[in-house]
């Protein structure tokens, strides 16, 4: 017990330094220096966000990673596993497992083809439901519908990273860890290049 206290003081101290010397950095650098800094930071945001939108244009989805949040898909995918997805054009089987909106929800779902039929029209209509769920999707649906319709679906799960997904999931449930970590990531990118000039 007293071993794992210590570990936790070093661990707590060696935080608390680094954060602390960051932030000393910060506060000697003029101005030239922090808006190179920034724009640094500015650069690595924008490089994201350019990633991102390779994405969603190679994939066709407009969401082409997501995280599993629930149990429903047990024992095929579990909660904070990573889902890549794909959208492509060729017709939905039985069987795939896709992610879909649903009018008045905000968080995508991930479960599997049950059934597949074309209207009328031509249109193909879709049937879902959770591997680890007793009946089908019916009742999660908007008010009156009784099949998802393709412009619901996000893409088809083509592969997937185990429980990767869990760090999104406490960020989610608990936000001050997401404002902290993104203030120190920042704070130590913006100081990271005048350490190592020191240097």
């Amino acid at each position: 017990m007293a071993t794992t206290t210590k570990k936790n003081a070093a661990w707590h101290d060696e935080f608390t330094g680094g954060f602390v010397d960051a932030y000393k950095a910060l506060k000697a650098m003029d101005r030239r220096q922090f808006a190179h800094q920034a724009l640094s930071l500015a650069m690595i945001v924008c490089s994201a966000i350019m990633i991102w939108k390779g994405l969603i244009l190679v994939t066709g989805s407009e969401s082409p990673v997501v995280v599993v949040l629930s149990g429903s898909m047990e024992p095929a995918f579990y909660r904070g596993d990573i889902l890549f997805l794909w959208l492509g054009s060729e017709p939905f089987k039985v069987g795939e497992i896709v992610v879909f909106k649903i009018k008045g929800r905000d968080i995508p779902i991930v479960h599997r083809i049950l059934e597949v039929h074309e209207d009328e029209n031509g249109e193909e209509k879709l049937l879902t439901k959770g591997d680890n769920n007793p009946v089908d999707d019916r009742g999660l649906y908007h008010t009156g519908q009784l099949w998802l319709t393709k412009d619901s679906i996000l893409g088809r799960a083509k592969g997937f990273l185990p429980y990767l997904g869990m760090v999104t999931i406490i960020l989610t449930d608990y936000p001050m860890f997401k404002y902290a970590l993104v203030g120190i990531m920042g704070l130590f990118v913006l100081t990271a290049k005048k350490k190592k000039k020191k240097k």
